[in-house]
């Protein structure tokens, strides 16, 4: 752990030359945290992961597959019923994941890419961070996987493992000792593991800043961890912040845009808000943002609900999400470069703008209101005012509502002198 913080004494020229050996678009990557529940206002843990990979099209799905239903982030492809990328099961469980490129150095073992396979598993069987241990101690070796995962329960189990081939490291979030600010973050290396070999460095100090300044901020709430972390616009290397570059709206202005956050090849977002105490599981939910952060809306789904979720999420016959499709959509706007390299730029102006035109500003309001609405739904189902019909109404409304921000959003990225509210 000592060696990571040299990177913020590597001089200039070193880290220009680390960049470029890690700058490159990694097929998994993402960046997430964990906060301890000792730490935030109502006492729920949340475990969070901003996803990068070259699978765009993802969607959410309910299994009943294993000793526990689960809700599991999942692939637009043929893996979707065999693999899952983040989510949380019917007794508080959930479990995220982060490639760490630096877990098996050394290691000839040919197994690998079961992360998601592994997760499914998890989420099928676990109840607590000890299931989960006991998983890793007892599924046969190699694992075919280098990750940290990021697990939290019901029991107030907060924690990031580390996971090899052969051995995972264990980092307790509760632990003051581990986690002084009650928080920990993972991108794409193992603390455990060959700090040169690991990846994400520049995006771990941009998430591990933005998290010291929202507890320092008390800003906690899911809604302020979203836009702190997946619509970070700040660059911890460079000094960056593209937040406060604000172009004009009249016509395309392009940045450099490698090693933020949100990324071109950022799929979705994961956060779940977990339950208080055993006692509180039927409220633990998790938000999703499906397509590209600054193109898309987050949206909150209850496991207690049972299998009726927001269309809007669900994969059609043609394995993509109406959501995601929409947000993907708008996304072309902010990387239409087609040249070599274009990929590397974002047309700013798409996404922020002098005139309030961007597609993230048109956005942030109509996500803002769900999370107020959402908020209402979430006090009423702990006091006991709604029931799961509710959840459900609110499921239907989500998808009109949804479906009609972007079709207005569309309209004025199309023709920006088209005036739109979207509240």
């Amino acid at each position: 752990m000592r060696n990571y913080y040299l990177l913020k004494k590597l001089r200039p020229v070193v880290v220009c030359v680390l960049l470029l050996l890690i700058a490159g678009d990694i097929a998994e990557a993402c960046t997430s945290f964990i906060i301890s529940g000792k730490y935030t206002a109502d006492g729920r843990p949340i475990l969070y992961k901003n996803r990068d990979t070259d699978n765009m099209n993802n969607s959410l799905a309910y299994f009943s597959d294993g000793r526990y239903d689960y809700i599991g982030l999942v692939n637009g492809d043929s893996t979707w019923d065999k693999m899952v990328w983040g989510g949380y099961n019917s007794v508080g469980f959930a479990i995220i994941n982060t490639a760490a490129y630096n877990n098996n150095t050394g290691d000839t073992t040919k197994l690998s890419d079961l992360e998601g396979v592994l997760m499914k598993k998890a989420l099928q069987y676990c109840r607590t961070l000890a299931d989960f241990e006991a998983l890793l101690d007892t599924l046969p070796k190699p694992l075919g996987v280098d990750a940290n995962f990021g697990v939290i329960d019901a029991y107030g189990g907060a924690a990031y493992y580390e996971t090899g081939n052969f051995r995972y490291v264990k980092y307790d979030v509760n632990d003051p000792a581990v986690a002084p600010q009650g928080f920990l973050v993972r991108t794409n290396h193992s603390m455990s593991g060959d700090f040169m070999k690991g990846l994400g460095h520049v995006r771990y100090n941009t998430a591990e800043a933005a998290l010291k300044e929202a507890v320092k901020n008390h800003r906690l709430a899911p809604e302020d961890m979203l836009n702190a972390i997946s619509r970070n616009l700040s660059h911890s290397l460079t000094g960056t912040d593209l937040a406060k570059d604000v172009p004009d709206g009249d016509k395309a202005e392009y940045r450099f845009f490698i090693d933020f956050i949100p990324r071109r090849i950022t799929s979705a977002v994961v956060m779940i808000v977990g339950a208080k105490d055993e006692e509180d599981v039927s409220n633990a939910v998790m938000w999703t943002v499906l397509g590209f952060p600054l193109t898309s809306v987050a949206v909150p789904v209850w496991i207690s609900a049972g299998n009726q979720l927001p269309v809007s999420l669900l994969m059609t016959d043609d394995l993509r999400a109406p959501i995601c499709d929409d947000a993907l959509m708008l996304k072309e706007r902010c990387f239409p470069l087609k040249l070599d390299g274009g990929q590397n730029y974002i047309n700013l102006s798409a996404v922020i703008n002098d005139k309030q035109t961007g597609i993230m500003q048109l956005l942030r309001p109509a996500e803002h209101t769900i999370f107020e609405k959402a908020g209402e739904l979430a006090a009423g189902l702990e006091n006991g005012t709604k029931t799961k019909q509710d959840i459900i109404g609110f499921y239907k409304w989500i998808d009109g509502y949804v479906d009609g921000c972007f079709q207005k959003c569309m309209s004025v990225i199309i023709d920006p002198t088209t005036p739109v509210t979207l509240k």
